[in-house]
């Protein structure tokens, strides 16, 4: 079984598609975004593992960003560890899901996961990549399952982080800024495949 989807994005220039694929141990995720980071021409090509049951065990990202290269690992382990690129990152233990904020595929697996019936809500803490940062955090999130096609969900952050900035990387500046973290509440629609068909200010499907 794989189903297929293509999202506009709204914020920045931009677009991606993916195709989640049915595997014999589990479920594949990947997909291709472009879109501009921090002003910058950017193409990510992503590739998520998760078991039958649709718990996350790896994932990884790679691509540039205009002169910056990317390549990320991630390795959620037996035991509960999350791993970037072999380092063990702690505070992630209890997460299962793991969450790419450059494209809305990701969230298709954590509703799959929890498979809430109408009426029904879950808090989802997922491991979130910060691609800029190279970093991997924690999110809170929220589903609260409104009708078949519509999540009230909600999405929260514990702290405002100092991280690298791509454009800066690009330039071999190392320096860091600060960003604002901002705590994100909408209802979120889905396709009949369970794709989010919108995701307010952020991606609209368009197949």
């Amino acid at each position: 079984m794989s189903i297929a989807a293509i999202w506009r994005r709204l914020d920045v220039p931009g677009h991606d598609a993916c195709r989640l694929d049915e595997v014999k141990d589990g479920w594949r995720l990947h997909g291709t975004a472009v879109f501009r980071l921090d002003d910058l021409p950017t193409r990510l090509d992503y590739h998520v593992e998760c078991s039958r049951d649709w718990l996350a065990r790896g994932a990884r990202v790679e691509g540039w960003a205009g002169a910056a290269s990317i390549g990320i690992t991630i390795a959620h382990a037996a035991d509960g560890r999350w791993l970037l690129d072999g380092v063990p990152v702690p505070g992630l233990e209890d997460c299962v899901d793991v969450d790419f904020g450059f494209t809305p595929a990701t969230n298709l697996l954590q509703l799959r996961r929890v498979d809430l019936g109408v009426g029904e809500a879950a808090n989802v803490p997922v491991a979130w990549l910060d691609v800029p940062a190279n970093t991997l955090e924690r999110l809170e999130q929220r589903y609260h399952r409104l009708t078949d096609s519509a999540y009230d969900y909600e999405s929260r952050w514990l702290s405002e982080v100092q991280i690298p900035r791509l454009a800066a990387l690009a330039r071999d500046d190392r320096g860091a800024a600060a960003l604002a973290r901002e705590d994100y509440h909408a209802v979120l629609e889905t396709a009949s495949d369970g794709f989010v068909r919108r995701y307010p200010g952020l991606w609209e499907l368009e197949g």
